[in-house]
C-alpha cells in the first residue's frame, strides 16, 4: 500500500509516496536524492544515516518515513548555503576532522543538535551527544576539537 506523506525537507515543502514499511532513510536518499545520509549498519547502530528531525538528530534507517509526515527533515545537504558551509562543516575542515567522510554527515548533524541546545558544552557533553555516530577513521580527538571550534565560532570567538 502507498502513502502520501508532506515533509518539510531542508526547508521546503516536499511530497512523497512511501510504502508503509519504506524507510526515512530510503525516501531521503533514493526519491529525495540526497545522498549525504549514508547507509551503514541498517540496525540503528552506526549513525551514519543520521538526520535531524524537527531538530533531533535521529537514525533514519530505523524511522518508517509515514512516521516523517508533516514534520522538519534536515539532511548535511540542508545545512550549508550553497557553496558556503554551516559554521560546524567549516569547523570539521578546519579542525582536519574528516578522513574518509562515511560518519561525517552524522557527527556534523548530532553536533549542530547539542550546539543548538547548549553552545558551550563541556567534553562530557560533546561525546555524549556523538556517542550514536561510529568512526573508524579518526579515534574521535579531531572530531571533539571540530565541535569545540564550531562552539567557540558560533559564540562568536573567530581567532581560534
Amino acid at each position: 500500500m502507498e502513502y502520501k506523506i508532506k515533509i518539510f525537507l531542508n526547508g521546503k515543502t516536499t511530497d512523497f509516496k512511501v510504502s508503509e514499511n519504506e524507510t526515512l532513510l530510503d525516501t531521503v536518499r533514493e526519491k529525495a536524492g540526497l545522498k549525504g545520509c549514508k547507509r551503514g549498519c541498517d540496525s540503528g547502530e552506526c549513525g551514519a544515516c543520521t538526520v535531524l528531525l524537527d531538530g533531533v538528530p535521529i537514525n533514519s534507517c530505523s524511522l518508517l518515513s509515514v512516521q516523517a509526515d508533516g514534520r522538519s527533515v534536515v539532511t548535511i545537504e540542508g545545512l550549508s548555503n550553497g557553496a558556503k558551509l554551516h559554521p560546524i562543516q567549516q569547523a570539521f575542515y578546519d579542525a582536519g576532522a574528516v578522513q574518509c567522510g562515511y560518519c561525517i554527515p552524522g557527527m556534523v548533524l548530532s553536533a549542530k543538535a547539542l550546539l543548538d541546545k547548549n553552545p558551550s558544552p563541556s567534553d562530557g557533553e560533546i561525546r555524549k551527544a556523538l556517542s550514536g555516530n561510529l568512526c573508524r577513521c579518526t579515534g574521535y580527538t579531531k572530531i571533539e576539537a571540530a565541535v569545540k571550534l564550531a562552539a567557540k565560532r558560533m559564540n562568536g570567538v573567530q581567532n581560534e
